[in-house]
């Protein structure tokens, strides 16, 4: 839709018409639901979810007068219109794939009150009337015109989980933060945001001089905390490795200086933050399609992880899950098949994987591998190919073969599919907190409480 021109009271003739049609894909449907109120669960539920009542996923034909409010609010009359009343009668219900077609006719005119009486229709692709009756609106006097008109972004989550991360945060006390370089808007805004919630006390390491330049322009206001000035980003990052060293902070944050700067700091041997566990990050993925936060790892820290590696990649992340409520967590080991083949290293390291959880070398959780991507989150696609498995289309943690697939992973799900995603790195002395130049203050925000929790529950006796 690039341009949007209404019709005047004196413009609309005694038999003029408009339509609007839409074909139903599962984003669509849901919306009519909510619209519509028709929320039942069971009517709504993706096919082959557990529950599912029907093949096809449906909703009552009064979702369908959706359509014909746009009709009348984009083409007869468009803009400037106001519906005064309406007598509709619904019949039949309406399903993914169905093309249903919205018609107005206008049938009477008022001239007192510049009213217009519209006979209204709705029917899906087999010409089944869904909709039938009239409304009446208040047509404009005056000409409209928008240009450049887009429909808006809407993205329908089935939870908030970043909504959940922040509330639990509310029990925990808040945590000392040490912030390595914050020296743009989002990667001051995000902790001085965070603190002004109570889930973080931040400390905040960089050049003086260009902390306050982008506080003064941006309007945040840090005279309530401690800011301790360094020259540039790697000694940014030393000093915050140093105050975690010391037990001055519990946690770390990357500003705006690159990934590669921190970590180098954190892994230095002397005077690092290693301990005797792996390093690994983890992707909490906040997926509009998918019932419940999905867990991503690794994508970020270790490039071509083995065996033993993706055992304490596997480890922490379940450890993870623990602390944000998902008691006995189900781990999907990718690969691009769910049977073993010896030509593909990433399958033997899935058998290997079952068994090692099977005997005790991996502990907290419930692991299945190799599963196809598709089969890891969609119980439709698992049944499809007969795979029988407590993991498969539930997983709350998929463990990637490599880097380079996690981060085109978790890219492709923020990109394509709307996901937001939390970030965080395990393994070190303390929590430490990844964020891209790329991320929402909402998203570092989450990432936050991620960090916060972790923080909180590490700090436990």
């Amino acid at each position: 839709m690039n341009s949007m021109k209404n019709m005047t009271f004196d413009e609309i003739e005694i038999g003029a018409s408009a339509t609007f049609s839409h074909t139903l894909a599962q984003p669509s449907l849901e919306l009519l639901a909510l619209v519509s109120g028709d929320i039942d669960p069971f009517t709504i539920q993706p096919q082959g979810s557990p529950g599912s009542l029907t093949e096809s996923n449906t909703v009552d034909g009064a979702a369908a007068a959706a359509l014909i409010s746009i009709a009348i609010g984009t083409k007869l009359p468009g803009p400037g219109m106001h519906i005064r009343k309406y007598a509709l009668n619904f019949q039949g219900a309406v399903s993914t794939g169905d093309t249903l077609t919205a018609t107005v006719v206008a049938v009477e005119k008022i001239d007192a009150n510049s009213e217009v009486v519209l006979d209204c229709r709705c029917t899906n692709q087999d010409g089944l009337e869904l909709v039938t009756g009239n409304v009446t609106v208040t047509a404009p006097r005056l000409s409209i015109t928008y240009s450049d008109v887009a429909p808006p972004q809407i993205t329908l989550r089935r939870s908030d989980a970043f909504v959940k991360l922040l509330r639990a945060c509310d029990k925990v006390p808040a945590v000392r933060c040490a912030i390595a370089y914050p020296c743009d808007r989002d990667s001051l805004l995000g902790p001085i945001q965070a603190a002004e919630m109570g889930i973080i006390l931040p400390v905040l390491i960089g050049p003086q001089d260009r902390i306050r330049e982008v506080a003064a322009r941006e309007g945040i206001d840090i005279s309530a905390y401690r800011l301790i000035s360094v020259p540039n980003g790697r000694a940014a990052a030393e000093k915050a490795v140093e105050l975690a060293r010391s037990g001055e902070v519990d946690a770390l944050m990357k500003g705006s200086l690159h990934t590669d700067e921190l970590m180098a700091a954190v892994v230095k041997s002397e005077t690092g933050l290693r301990t005797a566990r792996r390093i690994s990050h983890v992707f909490v993925m906040d997926v509009p399609a998918y019932p419940r936060p999905i867990f991503i790892t690794d994508a970020a820290i270790n490039i071509s992880p083995k065996l033993e590696d993706k055992a304490a990649i596997i480890q922490n992340a379940v450890d993870l899950a623990h602390i944000l409520g998902v008691q006995l967590p189900k781990v999907a080991i990718l690969s691009a098949v769910e049977t073993i083949n010896p030509k593909l290293s990433s399958t033997l390291d899935a058998a290997a994987l079952c068994k090692m959880a099977d005997r005790g070398q991996i502990t907290g959780a419930i692991l299945d591998g190799p599963l196809a991507f598709d089969n890891a989150v969609s119980l439709a696609a698992a049944q499809t190919k007969g795979i029988v498995s407590p993991v498969a289309g539930q997983a709350d943690i998929l463990l990637v073969p490599d880097l380079e697939s996690g981060n085109m992973l978790a890219k492709q799900l923020s990109y394509l599919a709307g996901a937001e995603s939390a970030g965080i790195v395990l393994g070190t002395r303390v929590p430490i907190v990844l964020t891209s130049r790329a991320d929402s203050i909402r998203t570092r925000l989450a990432s936050t409480a991620v960090m916060a929790l972790v923080a909180s529950a590490c700090a436990r006796p």
